[in-house]
């Protein structure tokens, strides 16, 4: 499919912007009665429930082999880990500040870009880097001080799905985007389901299979549809404007998840947080504008 219809890959990425954080607030709701082995499962249950039929539908192919089903099943593990963590994090620190401290992921990104992947990295960029980890140590601050190691999970967030986004660059263009969506719910559901189940068995609450009380059902269910919805919006978007144009409109999910956090928890970032997450926001779309410039020049400049 042709880039041709930047208007609506935009709108799609607004989709994402607004789905995502709300279905982070619903897990922030049900966390606190909810094991996170529970939430998890079923996030990724619904999202097999829901791709399996849409793929069977649209003559696309479950069949992966060699290389790509080990990466997928790679990718897989990182999506329940990043996805856990994320869900984790939510127990103890506020909507907004969980959301900012994970947008650290593209800094790690470029570093593990460099040093991983041999790309050209130049100096400004890596300048913007070290400040957006600052700005992110100011959003990290006063949660640490309130709620301990806690407040790290959110670095673990973007560190793992850092990792995700290097393993989905390497099969993207070898695979169906909604192909990849549904066999990763189907992988991911077999696997946790074992889990979850000696969990129960041994009395581990986080890995239990309990679910929520009255209409934390529906809470439940609405978790895994919004994922599901939000990672189609963000595949979608790209086939219809490019991902420069798309890139900075992502940081909008962290003003979303603010709002969010205003509305339902009552929570607002301090003065020190605040200022961290606009110093972030400032460095991340410093970043892409670099990246952006590098792109448009190459190959007779060197990224800078």
């Amino acid at each position: 499919m042709t880039q041709d219809r930047p208007v609506f890959g935009i709108v799609l990425m607004l989709g994402f912007c607004l789905l995502a954080p709300l279905g982070d607030a619903m897990a922030k709701l049900l966390g606190e009665t909810t094991p996170i082995g529970m939430l998890v499962w079923v996030r990724f249950a619904v999202q097999a429930i829901v791709l399996i039929p849409l793929v069977a539908l649209s003559d696309r192919s479950f069949r992966m082999r060699g290389r790509i089903l080990r990466l997928t099943f790679i990718r897989t593990i990182l999506h329940i880990v990043g996805i856990a963590a994320m869900f984790s994090a939510l127990k103890f620190l506020p909507l907004a500040d969980a959301v900012a401290i994970a947008f650290v992921m593209p800094f790690i990104m470029l570093i593990l870009g460099k040093y991983v992947l041999d790309e050209v990295v130049g100096i400004r960029r890596l300048i913007a880097c070290t400040v957006g980890f600052v700005g992110t140590l100011m959003v990290i601050q006063p949660s640490f001080a309130q709620v301990g190691a806690a407040a790290l999970l959110p670095l673990v967030v973007a560190l793992v799905f850092a990792l995700f986004m290097l393993v989905t660059r390497k099969i993207a263009k070898e695979t169906d985007p909604v192909a990849l969506q549904a066999v990763s719910g189907i992988m991911a559901t077999v696997l946790l389901l074992p889990v979850l189940v000696l969990g129960t068995v041994g009395g581990v609450w986080e890995l239990s299979l309990i679910p929520p009380m009255g209409e934390g059902h529906y809470l439940l269910i609405a978790i895994g549809l919004l994922g599901t919805v939000a990672h189609l919006f963000m595949t979608w978007s790209l086939r219809y404007a490019p991902s420069a144009t798309l890139a900075p409109m992502q940081y909008l999910e962290i003003p979303v998840a603010t709002l969010f956090g205003w509305l339902i928890f009552h929570d607002l970032p301090d003065g020190i947080a605040a200022l961290g997450i606009a110093i972030t926001i400032a460095a991340g779309l410093y970043v892409i504008l670099r990246e952006r410039a590098s792109a448009r020049s190459a190959p007779t400049e060197t990224p800078a």
